[in-house]
């Protein structure tokens, strides 16, 4: 097994020359085409697409409360199952007036 220790001359190592910055490379680039937009605002365009954003986000978080407390319920449901219990699941009687 040869020893790590030992170099070979042919095996040398790689030198990466690292440049040196120019000052002008160290400055940010010109933002200003970005600063203003040459077209009024449309206001009610922007707050329409906020409201169906909020609304979509607000689906998504009842759709997934809904799974998780679903999901909950079924392996709840399959633990007392699965431990021979009888009865696990919990049937509603509707009484009358």
């Amino acid at each position: 097994m040869p020893d790590k220790n030992t170099s070979d001359p042919d095996e040398s190592g790689r030198v990466l020359r690292f440049r040196h910055r120019r000052s002008d490379e160290l400055q940010p680039p010109d933002l200003s085409k970005f600063e203003q937009n040459p077209e009024p605002d449309d206001y009610r365009h922007r707050m329409l697409m906020n409201a169906a954003g909020l609304v979509a986000v607000g689906l998504l978080i009842a759709i997934g409360l809904w799974l998780a407390t679903s999901i909950a319920e079924l392996r709840k449901n399959q633990d007392c199952v699965l431990a021979g219990r009888r009865n696990c699941a919990p049937i509603e009687v509707n009484r009358g007036p």
